[in-house]
């Protein structure tokens, strides 16, 4: 298994993660995208910003990675997050996984994305239209 881990302050190419994934073996492939949405809860959203401990995010990537490896049959998994300023409408985040059959991409993709939300050491901060901000996921900062 091929694994592609990247922690970026540019814009997220979706053409990389694909070019990486493209596989001669492999009959599916299956990406999550998570972009900065306009509107959470009833509070209008300009821009998210993101921070990240990158040695550890990129450790903590790459365990999840191979756990999801070792638990399904997979050819290829990308993940790769950004940092910095997101404005809406963009990716902070991509998630892609290429295995022979489409089942096995799915659920590792799904179960990458949620994990990677859980473990990983990467803090958003939402930045609103009211010029206020709001840190999401807290208790990493406690």
């Amino acid at each position: 298994m091929k694994i592609l881990i990247d922690i970026q302050e540019a814009t997220l190419s979706l053409d990389t993660l694909w070019k990486f994934l493209a596989e001669s073996e492999g009959g599916g492939i299956a990406i999550f995208g998570g972009t900065t949405r306009r509107v959470t809860g009833d509070r209008v959203t300009e821009q998210l910003s993101y921070e990240a401990h990158e040695a550890m995010a990129r450790k903590e990537m790459a365990r999840l990675a191979k756990l999801a490896g070792e638990r399904w049959d997979v050819l290829r998994i990308g993940m790769i997050h950004r940092t910095g300023i997101v404005p809406v409408s963009e990716a902070s985040v991509l998630i892609g996984v290429a295995s022979a059959h489409r089942g096995p991409a799915f659920e590792a993709a799904r179960f990458l994305i949620d994990e990677l939300k859980v473990s990983v050491p990467v803090w958003k901060k939402e930045h609103f239209a009211d010029g206020s901000t709001e840190w999401q996921g807290e208790d990493w900062l406690r």
